[in-house]
């Protein structure tokens, strides 16, 4: 057998150093964006609650007086104000956003959003037939999985304290709790994700989910109930019940949750929304890409692939109105 190339060994001696600065460079980048989004949280909220103040003429504190008339208004019944706040509030956003871009997948219209599509010849327009479908599993999922889970949340977090405590959080304690479940989620949904492509659970379970190499929005909750549970729920479950968050914080970490994962898989690089390119890129080649901040997959070196296409180019912040799959092209093949 003939040995290693020297620019095989090359490779293999340079390898861990590009993957140690590669690992500091996605931590860098997660702490930007959870950094970023904190500070614009903290820099704003005086202003913004000062104007929403001034426009409803509400006095005090104007969330806190928020909060007291809906506490006030369920009398006491707390497991419906729960169920309300973490399951109903989220769901409505989920679905208002999902029904917008539905209509856009359908219609291919307005022009603004479909020429930011990412994989620019797929669902233009999606499959009606294969979109009821996925519709009708995901109302399935919610219905007959998420709701009974929220109220068996409610009766987990009401044993370790009180959910719907009159009183709501202060807004750095809120900040806090959001950043922590946020990298909980980070750390089950990717080792969750990657148990699910073992192929002793993928021909089962996950390969439902992975019918679209071009996902849609409404596709972030198209999953098998077993992988619906311990994939999609549970990694944005844990991070409330083991810090006793207020419902009020739930609620809010429950509806960014889903919103999040649905601008993951709605196929459209949209101007100022966070880059879909990376989860993306995961339908589309199947073992790359499992997690949702990235620094796992540098971890593991399950973005390596990722890493070398233009799909990582585009993965960023789109601040102007070019899309980018024309200002940083796929390279043209050469002809034979």
């Amino acid at each position: 057998m003939e040995g290693p190339s020297s620019s095989q060994q090359r490779h293999h001696r340079t390898r861990p150093q590009e993957s140690s600065g590669g690992l500091w460079d996605s931590v860098k980048k997660a702490a930007f964006v959870i950094g970023s989004g904190l500070f614009f949280l903290v820099a704003f909220r005086n202003s913004v609650t000062w104007h929403l103040q001034r426009f409803w003429g509400a006095s005090g504190d104007f969330w806190q007086t928020q909060w007291t008339k809906v506490y006030t208004a369920f009398n006491g019944n707390e497991v419906a104000l729960f169920f309300v706040g973490t399951m109903l509030v989220p769901t409505f956003f989920f679905w208002l956003f999902n029904a917008f871009l539905m209509l856009v997948d359908v219609t291919g219209k307005p022009n603004f959003i479909t020429r930011y599509r990412i994989q620019t010849d797929k669902n233009n327009p999606v499959d009606q037939e294969k979109l009821r479908h996925a519709v009708k599993t995901v109302l399935f999922n919610q219905l007959f999985l998420s709701m009974p889970l929220v109220i068996l949340t409610f009766a987990v977090m009401q044993w370790r304290g009180e959910p719907c405590r009159p009183e709501l959080p202060t807004f750095h304690w809120v900040l806090l709790e959001l950043a922590i479940c946020g990298l909980l989620e980070e750390i089950l949904f990717y080792y969750s994700h990657r148990l699910f492509h073992h192929p002793a659970f993928y021909k089962h379970i996950h390969k439902i989910h992975h019918e679209w190499t071009a996902p849609i929005g409404v596709v972030s909750l198209y999953a098998h109930p077993v992988e619906h549970v311990f994939s999609n729920m549970l990694p944005a479950l844990i991070g409330p019940v083991l810090l006793g968050s207020h419902l009020a914080t739930t609620s809010l970490w429950f509806t960014i949750a889903l919103l999040v994962t649905t601008v993951s898989h709605c196929g459209y690089h949209l101007p100022l929304l966070p880059s879909p390119e990376f989860h993306d890129f995961h339908h589309l080649k199947f073992n790359q890409c499992y997690g949702v901040l990235g620094v796992l997959d540098r971890l593991h070196g399950t973005d390596d692939k990722f890493r070398q296409t233009k799909a990582y180019e585009r993965h960023t912040l789109l601040l102007s109105f070019t899309p980018l799959t024309e200002s940083i092209p796929d390279p043209t093949k050469k002809s034979e």
